[in-house]
């Protein structure tokens, strides 16, 4: 018995130093570690996760992250983009759900995807983004903002500070804000039978 016991757990730590070397480093922390971003305004609940790379000293929009090209918005798993109402987004109608967030970077404006499929990781082994443009639910084009100081990390953040609910993104001297409103559910009604 005791025997058993023993290459059990045997089996077990090799699994899991197996787990940590391919799939994740659980001794070490993430050089992208985890994160998100939540808001709750009466009834309305929306919530970002993402993975948060940091410039260490790089140049990071033109360079580490190209212009014009698809990015996954992160690092590591797709950076996902839950809500729980309809919601408007420049003039543009997202239904409640969960999406994926793409953006595509440009020197002096953003472009900004939200996208219905699923993916568990945000680039193939060819480090090309997983996203699907067939599934963009809406996209949209913000201009960027400079900075007067240095985000070290990536960071996604939710903005009402003047009752004017904005979606953040921040990473070395450049920002973006993407507006979000609420609408009626007559008004959400009518959008979905207009589409």
């Amino acid at each position: 018995m005791l025997k058993r016991i023993l290459i059990f757990l045997f089996v077990a730590a090799i699994a899991l130093l197996l787990y940590s070397v391919f799939v994740e480093n659980i001794f070490s922390p993430r050089l992208s570690p985890k994160d998100s971003a939540a808001i709750t305004l009466n009834d309305l609940k929306l919530k970002v996760e993402y993975n948060r790379p940091s410039k260490r000293e790089r140049q990071v929009f033109g360079a580490l992250v190209p212009f014009n090209k698809v990015w996954r918005t992160g690092a590591n798993e797709a950076t996902t983009f839950s809500t729980n109402k309809d919601l408007m987004i420049r003039g543009l109608l997202l239904p409640k759900g969960k999406y994926t967030l793409w953006t595509v970077p440009m020197e002096d404006s953003w472009k900004v995807m939200f996208n219905s499929g699923q993916y568990q990781w945000g680039v193939n082994e060819k480090m090309e983004p997983m996203w699907d443009p067939n599934y963009d639910v809406i996209e949209l084009q913000v201009p960027t903002q400079k900075l007067e100081g240095t985000v070290e990390k990536f960071t996604i953040a939710f903005d009402n500070t003047t009752g004017n609910l904005k979606l953040t993104l921040a990473w070395d001297d450049t920002k973006i804000e993407v507006p979000i409103n609420q609408i009626s559910l007559d008004k959400g009604e009518k959008l979905r039978k207009n589409n």
